[in-house]
C-alpha cells in the first residue's frame, strides 16, 4: 500500500471515529457528514465506508446494532467504544503532528 492509500485509509478512520464520538450514526449519515463538513472535497461514498466499518468493527472500535426504521426497513448504526476514543486521540495526536510538519515545510517553500 503507498503511502497516499495509507493516508487516506487513515484519514477515513479518524473522520469516522471523529463522526461517531457526538452519537451513534448509520452509513448513509456518516457518508453525507463527510461530504458536506469537508465542503465535498472530502466526499466518500457510502459503500466505500464499509471496509472501514468493517475494520474498525473487527478491532472493537465501533461496535453496530440494527435499528428498524418504518414497517420494512432496517438500518445498521455503529456506535464508538472506549477503545475507539483512545484510538482517536492517538489518530489525531498523529494527524497533528504530520499536518504541522507539512506546513512547516510549505511554508519554508514560499518563504525562500
Amino acid at each position: 500500500m503507498g503511502l497516499r492509500d495509507s493516508f487516506k485509509k487513515g484519514s477515513l478512520e479518524m473522520l469516522v471515529l471523529a463522526l461517531l464520538k457526538s452519537g451513534d450514526k448509520y452509513g448513509y449519515e456518516i457518508s453525507h457528514l463527510i461530504g458536506e463538513r469537508g465542503s465535498n472535497v472530502l466526499a466518500v461514498p457510502e459503500g466505500s465506508l464499509y471496509p472501514t466499518f468493517y475494520r474498525l468493527e473487527n478491532e472493537k472500535y465501533i461496535s453496530s446494532y440494527k435499528k428498524l426504521v418504518g414497517e420494512r426497513r432496517t438500518r445498521v448504526y455503529y456506535h464508538l467504544e472506549p477503545s475507539g476514543e483512545q484510538r482517536l486521540d492517538l489518530l489525531v495526536k498523529e494527524y497533528q503532528i504530520v499536518s504541522q510538519s507539512i506546513q512547516k515545510i510549505l511554508t519554508g517553500l514560499v518563504e525562500e
